[in-house]
């Protein structure tokens, strides 16, 4: 009794099966995309060609220390 019987149909379906699961991590890996309505400030990507979310961009500490200190010596 064989344990594995290799035929053209079987490595016909695990090629098919293999091609399905690349091409779907392919679709679900986000994506940056521009968002022109919530402006520069905002980082938007979309998943599987449906999902899409956005987030604030995050503002390096350097930068954030910067403008705090120009604003303490202004006013």
């Amino acid at each position: 009794m064989p344990i594995l019987r290799l035929t053209l149909k079987t490595l016909s379906i695990a090629f098919a099966v293999a091609a399905v699961a690349g091409a779907v991590l392919l679709l679900a890996r986000p994506q940056p995309i521009e968002s022109a309505v919530l402006g520069t400030d905002w980082e938007c990507t979309r998943t599987a060609l449906v999902l899409t979310t956005c987030a604030p961009r995050a503002i390096p500490a350097v930068e954030t220390l910067r403008k705090e200190a120009a604003s303490a010596t202004r006013g």
